[in-house]
């Protein structure tokens, strides 16, 4: 995979293209780390309503 950046990037002709690929690359970066950490955000928040569903759920039990 890096090949292939490695390839695109030194393909390019002047200075420009060489700084769009780099864009292109820090932003795709930026992107992933930000949906991963959206995912990460909601299924803890749907863990948590998902366990005070259950709790609501299931009646507690009566002490022996």
């Amino acid at each position: 995979m890096l090949k292939n950046i490695w390839a695109r990037i030194k393909s390019q002709k002047g200075m420009s293209g060489v700084l769009v690929a780099v864009l292109l690359v820090v932003v795709g970066v930026g992107l992933v780390a930000g949906v991963n950490t959206y995912m990460k955000s909601a299924q803890g928040k749907v863990e948590k309503a998902g366990n005070d569903a259950i709790d609501a759920a299931v009646p507690a039990a009566p002490a022996q």
